[in-house]
């Protein structure tokens, strides 16, 4: 009636305002600049109208689309299929938007959408019998900004141990090692160099590193590469592998190796973390350690640690937090030497650390003992001390903080108290 042909395509690539906002000091003027109000409407239109309208709003979809199209096999299941995708992208685009300018309230939003994008569909989940998949929220970054250069593909146990593996190795300047297992570090170690790193992270319980994974915050070279071949791992994350060390480690078939391209990059205290329960989702801030301030903590007890012990108990306070609770670490200034992690009681974990520190056959005399919660009762540090420890780090807040302290003193031991505890479930 109006001469206008029919449109048989609609492809459509949103402005970048995800992109946009994940800059460092993106302005608002240039956030709303990339707020795309026409695009979505063509792409709401023609996904509405799919009986007779292909909309492509993905360029990874071009190809066969456009395959399909030109040998007339394009059909109207195929066209549905990309309605779908094209609405979501619609709402995740304007979820996207929704959530940046509710950003700038107070307290938690009264509704929250997360958009998600999947990354890859799993082999199963955290036992054969559970499928799963990997979704990315928001842009690329961290773990889901990896990329695999060998071996068998991620399951979803090695995101998991990853990702406590990449946020523990980052607490550390210098170069340092560590080895996770089920999502616990068996084994960190700082030194001169990765190879000097990671002997003594493996050092503190060769037998759980078996099949661990292991992270490290500088390019692997070949030295490294060499002592990390003698060991069955399932994966080994870098920020990069030298050519050398690449010839060493593909000789292993399954051996995952993962570069993290924004490897320096923490997360920040905003980043949210999520976790399901039967019915919701509970949301909350990342537990950055960087916003403590040392100068806060209090030494409580008659004796100050001194300089070395100093440098543990730091060492040894970044390592706990990222421990499962309730979690022990027995450490010197360079190492972890036992680590007592996920018991019911806190003397428990200490007895347990003590014990792996025995078996791996590291004496604990002189060493520190960081806490990431506060000791109930007396025993703990009696447990310490017996083992050889000679100064603590923990949160303190218990109503028999006076008699934990008592218990230092008597022993001659250092306790400091940070005021901040690190529950980690």
């Amino acid at each position: 009636e109006l001469g206008i042909a029919p449109v048989d395509l609609v492809a459509v690539n949103l402005y970048p305002f995800e992109q946009t906002i994940s800059r460092e000091g993106v302005t608002l003027e240039e956030a709303l600049e990339n707020i795309d109000i026409g695009g979505p409407t063509m792409v709401r239109a023609a996904a509405k109208n799919f009986p007779a309208v292909t909309v492509v709003v993905d360029p990874a979809d071009y190809d066969w689309v456009l395959n399909k199209m030109r040998a007339g096999e394009l059909d109207e299941k195929d066209r549905r299929r990309l309605a779908a995708k094209a609405f979501a992208r619609v709402s995740a685009y304007d979820r996207t938007i929704a959530n940046y300018l509710g950003s700038a309230s107070a307290g938690w939003p009264e509704e929250q959408v997360l958009a998600l994008e999947k990354v890859q569909d799993l082999r199963y989940g955290e036992n054969p019998h559970q499928s799963a998949g990997f979704y990315r929220l928001g842009e690329k970054r961290g773990v889901a900004n990896l990329t695999q250069l060998h071996g068998k593909e991620l399951s979803y146990n090695n995101y998991l141990d990853v990702d406590g593996a990449l946020g523990l190795v980052l607490e550390f300047d210098g170069p340092a090692a560590v080895i996770v297992k089920h999502n616990n570090p068996c084994g960190v170690g700082v030194g001169e160099n990765l190879l000097d790193a990671y002997t003594k992270a493996l050092a503190t319980d060769p037998v759980s590193a078996f099949g661990g994974i292991v992270a490290v915050n500088r390019p692997v070279d070949r030295s490294l590469a060499e002592k990390l071949r003698e060991l069955f791992l399932e994966v080994v994350v870098a920020p990069a592998f030298e050519e050398e060390a690449l010839a060493v480690l593909t000789r292993k078939k399954n051996l995952r190796l993962l570069v993290v391209p924004d490897f320096g990059k923490r997360r920040a205290q905003e980043d949210w973390e999520v976790k399901s329960v039967w019915g919701g989702l509970l949301v909350q801030e990342f537990d950055e350690l960087g916003r403590e301030d040392d100068s806060d903590y209090r030494v409580v007890t008659k004796r100050q640690p001194t300089e070395q012990e100093w440098r543990a108990l730091r060492f040894a306070w970044a390592v706990t937090r990222w421990v499962k609770s309730n979690a022990i670490v027995f450490a010197a200034e360079d190492r972890t030497l036992g680590i007592g992690a996920g018991q019911m009681s806190r003397v428990d974990s200490v007895h347990l650390a003590a014990w792996k520190a025995g078996n791996a056959g590291l004496s604990l005399k002189g060493s520190v003992l960081g806490s990431d919660a506060f000791f109930p009762f007396r025993d703990g540090v009696d447990a310490a001390a017996e083992a050889g420890a000679t100064a603590i780090i923990q949160p303190g807040g218990s109503v028999r903080d006076e008699e934990v302290i008592q218990a230092a003193n008597e022993h001659d031991m250092a306790m400091v108290f940070t005021g901040r505890r690190h529950f980690r479930h």
